[in-house]
């Protein structure tokens, strides 16, 4: 696995060092626990890139635990799972071997049991219709557990950023969905991760206080504000799905739902453990969340192994709360993580347990990185700018559902951050929420539709994207093994269709490379249109760049000509160029071959043509 980048799918910055697999790119970021956005294995944030702002991790909690009451040290956590008619009999058993009910899912048969007993699980593995039981953790439950501080509620910085189309919404149409429906305010979605600014202010107008809550250490808690974030990735997610169509900041794909915040990691470490994970669930199901988004890997196990009584507990706890959300119709989205690892064929696993030593040991595929690789869960893999595989996202043949930009190297994506302001991630953290919200876009143009019927929704309209020359990309360019069914697209979830041209159109879809102090042509032949090209021929011009105001773009006429389009000015920082141009080339014959042509003309930024047409 990468050194840099975990398998986490994308969790709090704080995990950065250590963590699991939550977010693979936050920005400069304090790591100190396992999202899945930079080490852990189902999730993903990418490192930070540079000239991105640095993301200040939220600061101490606001509220000072008191002393915690029937607390003791070297307590730990355990799933203890029964028939759900035997919970009764289930909780007994657990109080008469040593132990304590801290939280008890009855519809699923599972308990969330505390004890101080180093033979408590062993005494209740022999106890008549107990199914499994199975530790949590290899470290102690914290005393916080007991008594838990809420989270600080940041002071927020008013911002002069108004919002502007970025790479990641425009790849997969999202600007252009916005013109059809922004999304339902009757669609709940929840954000099942570190916590959310809710006071955010592009977050605010969408936020669903009444069904939000912590479900850290996995019992909910619903004081006003225990659902805000731990750290900066959740809130990140947030945004991309749901950020306020107001003018200021950013939109998320779905800017018209509403958005619900589940926390479910805990303060200092930033672990999403299975307990956590299981509440965060059952809360989904019995609050009436359409969607989850799921951007981290269930700790401390990076993959859970059904040969290992603990973990086979675990893998099935989290199953069966998984199955309950689906039952009461909620689809659930999951990063696949940001290690760059074959998820269909695993080897082995030298980042687990993430909360105290991780060991090197052998696993095979029946080991699962969860909730990810559940079934019914819609797993995500992460794409750069345009059509290729971010270098860090996992992969895995008949276990990716489809993709999504994620963000790699200068590309990342930008969304909101604690205290009103914002950043840049990259990860299948990042990935994740886009799909979370076109999901969000479906539900709201089909209310009707079941999560199967939203998976086979996402599936069939994600467009394809074949494999690069890559041996480890297997499959074909419907379903392979870096994109599977492709990547998702707003547009079509609206029921909207690209504006056709009015006259002939031509385009060219091959990418260009853009070097540094240098002129590149991209051609297209036109045929078939009679004499000369029109007063007002249309330029349409998609090109990826790092600092635009390096470049100079021309059209050039079969005969020569040379129509400037644009000459940005050398201060102009911003990223691409995605516009139409309408030019007179009524002096130049229309059929022949007409050449974009870009010239860079400084160091230090380099691009891509990444498409263009012409309309006659």
């Amino acid at each position: 696995m990468s050194p840099l980048i975990s398998r986490r799918l994308g969790r709090p910055a704080a995990a950065f060092a250590v963590l699991s697999a939550l977010a693979l790119a936050a920005p400069a970021v304090t790591a100190t626990a396992a999202p899945l956005t930079a080490v852990a294995p189902a999730a993903a944030e990418a490192p930070a890139t540079a000239g991105v702002p640095t993301v200040v991790a939220a600061p101490a909690a606001a509220t000072a635990p008191q002393a915690a009451a029937g607390w003791a040290a070297g307590t730990r956590a355990y799933l203890v799972i029964s028939a759900p008619a035997d919970i009764a009999a289930a909780k007994s058993a657990v109080t008469a071997n040593g132990g304590t009910v801290f939280a008890g899912y009855d519809a699923i048969g599972v308990i969330v049991a505390h004890s101080t007993s180093a033979g408590f699980a062993a005494a209740l593995r022999g106890v008549a219709g107990i199914q499994q039981v199975g530790a949590t953790r290899t470290s102690d439950v914290p005393a916080d557990a007991y008594n838990p501080a809420l989270p600080a509620n940041p002071a927020q910085s008013a911002t002069t950023l108004t919002e502007s189309n970025r790479w990641d919404m425009t790849q997969i149409k999202a600007d252009q969905a916005w013109a059809v429906s922004t999304g339902s305010p009757t669609v709940k979605v929840g954000v099942l991760d570190t916590g959310v600014d809710d006071q955010h202010q592009d977050l605010a107008p969408n936020f669903d206080a009444a069904d939000s809550a912590s479900c850290a250490y996995g019992k909910a808690d619903t004081r006003t504000g225990a659902w805000r974030d731990v750290d900066t990735h959740g809130t990140h997610v947030a945004g991309t799905i749901a950020a306020a169509k107001n003018g200021k900041g950013v939109i998320g794909v779905a800017p018209g739902v509403k958005i619900a915040s589940v926390r479910i990691a805990e303060p200092t470490s930033t672990l999403f453990y299975a307990e956590n994970t299981v509440c965060g669930f059952v809360w989904a199901g019995d609050h009436g969340f359409k969607v989850t988004n799921n951007s981290y890997y269930t700790d401390p196990w990076q993959f859970n192994c059904p040969d290992n009584v603990d973990q086979a507990a675990i893998i099935e706890g989290v199953r069966r709360a998984q199955e309950y959300a689906e039952g009461k119709g909620s689809l659930q989205v999951a990063a696949a993580g940001n290690s760059n690892y074959d998820l269909a064929n695993k080897t082995t696993d030298s980042e687990s347990p993430n909360d105290s030593t991780p060991v090197t040991r052998t696993i095979t595929n029946a080991c699962l990185d969860i909730p990810t690789e559940l079934p019914g869960v819609v797993t995500v893999a992460a794409m750069g700018s345009g059509s290729v595989k971010a270098s860090y996202s996992n992969f895995g043949k008949g276990v990716i559902d489809v993709a999504a930009p994620g963000g790699d190297g200068a590309n990342g994506v930008y969304s909101t951050l604690p205290g009103g302001k914002y950043g840049t991630k990259s990860g299948t953290s990042m990935a994740s929420p886009h799909v979370t919200g076109v999901a969000a876009l479906l539900v709201s143009a089909d209310p009707t539709l079941t999560p199967a019927g939203l998976r086979a929704r996402l599936a069939g309209q994600a467009n394809d994207v074949a494999c690069p020359s890559d041996s480890r990309c297997t499959g074909t360019t419907a379903n392979n093994a870096f994109f599977g069914e492709g990547q998702v697209d707003a547009l079509k979830a609206v029921g909207g269709t690209t504006t056709p041209p009015t006259g002939k159109y031509f385009e060219n879809l091959t990418d260009a490379a853009i070097a540094d102090n240098a002129t590149v042509d991209s051609p297209i032949a036109v045929t078939g249109v009679t004499g000369n090209a029109p007063a007002t021929l249309k330029v349409g011009v998609d090109i990826k760049h790092t600092y635009r105001g390096d470049l100079v773009i021309s059209l050039v006429a079969p005969d020569g000509t040379v129509y400037l389009l644009e000459d940005f000015a050398n201060n102009d920082s911003a990223d691409n160029v995605a516009k139409t141009y309408t030019v007179n080339a009524s002096a130049s014959a229309a059929n022949g071959t007409w050449k974009l042509r870009v010239k860079d003309g400084a160091s230090g930024d380099t691009g891509t043509i990444d498409a263009w047409n012409l309309t006659f």
